[in-house]
């Protein structure tokens, strides 16, 4: 017999750990090749691990709730052979590689802090997610979550790591409490505490009341809005455009582009189009800032906001939008949309976006303030197209005609984003809907 190690595999771009959220499979479980074995989570999205042997597990190292490190074995599975195909020899398990001894050691660490720590600290606080590993580290260090979250972090995403910790704590508070007694009125007076940040109000349920739970995602989305609002000071432009020549033109053809195609042809496209010509005008919108500086994207990556079926909302991204033709686009927006509905989105599949756009006209509404997905700079919310009386210049005069409406919201970061540039983006993105050819073949 021969053990094979369950490696956790890459889960998407930038994507460096998951936490473990249910094993399919007990210990003593018979397990096919590519039958699906354990359930891990990232940031962005539920994923199955499949096996890629048939054989026996005979031991789970990633117990659930534990954070595992892309590359680093979850569990073994043994399996039929002579053990030539084994993970690792007698000899060679006694000395692993560096880098398989770290990942293994680092899982052991977080598997056995899991289970010490009591839970105070929250997992995710302002966007940043914490391991197991570093709430066990705060919680015996007397940290608290306000205190944790003030941390600098070195990790992905600005996430702390064992090193920051054992940084903040040789330097930045041993010398603040090692300053408090110098610095101390000769009275004996305490310094000053930190201002606390604002608590959330006391809520008493009523009766009759229902106390619902947050799911995962919905925890993630909650902590990625605040932390938005809190980075970016959020500015919004409104346009109304004129989406007549559209309307008339997607009636006219719909039928015909589902018969050739094989696909439905939404408004979604259409605006990710504008969206990508306006990009290309203006590429300042397509950028991030770190610290302070600013990076200025190559490719434009539009994320759509899309519904699931829990109600939460996930933003799929098409890459690469300025190379796709429109039944490109809504070829990708289709795709994207029926597999966030089923569930089957893959992690470098929510990741990447540089520009996002939001169709709040769905749901029947006609404005939205969209908040912006961080780290973007600026997302577009698509209202409904809503029939309205309006003035038509003529060549014989100003007439009042019924067209087809629609309200443009952009939503962009006044930091790098001023109200001239964000207000003549969202400006060309109507223009270029506006101008809309009504003879347009595809």
């Amino acid at each position: 017999m021969a053990q094979f190690e369950l490696i956790l595999p890459k889960m998407g771009e930038s994507v460096a750990e998951a936490t473990v959220t249910n094993w399919l499979k007990n210990v003593g479980d018979t397990i096919e090749a590519e039958e699906s074995i354990v359930e891990v989570a990232t940031d962005k999205v539920d994923s199955e691990v499949p096996s890629p042997v048939s054989g026996t597990l005979v031991q789970i190292i990633a117990e659930v709730n534990d954070v595992a490190l892309v590359g680093a074995a979850i569990a073994i599975i043994e399996t039929e052979g002579e053990g030539t195909e084994s993970a690792s020899t007698p000899a060679e398990a006694a000395a692993p590689a560096p880098a398989a001894a770290a990942a293994a050691i680092e899982t052991q660490v977080t598997a056995a802090v899991t289970t010490a720590t009591g839970g105070e600290l929250a997992k995710s606080s302002n966007g940043r997610f914490y391991s197991p590993l570093v709430r066990s580290m705060a919680k015996e260090e007397g940290i608290g979550q306000a205190e944790l979250d003030t941390i600098p972090g070195s990790g992905k995403e600005g996430r702390v790591t064992k090193k920051d910790i054992i940084a903040y704590l040789e330097s930045g508070r041993a010398n603040a409490t090692a300053a408090a007694p110098a610095t101390a009125a000769p009275a004996a007076t305490p310094a000053p505490a930190a201002a606390p940040k604002a608590a959330a109000p006391t809520i008493t349920p009523g009766a009759g009341d229902e106390i619902i739970e947050m799911d995962r995602m919905r925890k993630l989305i909650a902590d990625h809005m605040v932390n938005s609002v809190q980075t970016s000071p959020h500015v919004t432009s409104f346009v109304e455009a004129d989406m007549t020549k559209i309307v008339n033109w997607r009636n006219r053809i719909k039928n015909d582009f589902q018969n050739k195609h094989g696909e439905k042809i939404t408004f979604t496209p259409i605006i990710m189009e504008a969206i990508v010509k306006a990009i290309k005008d203006f590429p300042m919108i397509n950028v991030s800032v770190d610290g302070s500086t600013i990076i200025k994207h190559n490719n434009i990556n539009v994320g759509m906001a899309a519904a699931l079926p829990s109600g939460n909302l996930i933003v799929p991204v098409v890459k690469n939008a300025d190379s796709l033709s429109l039944l490109g686009l809504t070829k990708a927006v289709n795709d994207l949309a029926n597999r966030a509905r089923n569930n089957a989105l893959k992690p470098d599949e929510v990741s990447g976006g540089t520009y996002t756009l939001t169709n709040v006209g769905t749901f029947g509404n006609v404005l939205g303030t969209p908040i912006i997905n961080q780290p973007q700079v600026a997302i577009m919310a698509a209202g409904a197209i809503v029939k309205k009386p309006a003035v038509v210049e003529t060549p014989e005069g100003d007439m009042i005609a019924v067209r087809h409406k629609m309200f443009l919201s952009h939503s962009y970061d006044h930091r790098v984003v001023d109200g001239a540039l964000g207000g003549m983006f969202v400006k060309r993105v109507a223009e270029y809907l506006e101008a809309w050819d009504p003879n347009r073949e595809i």
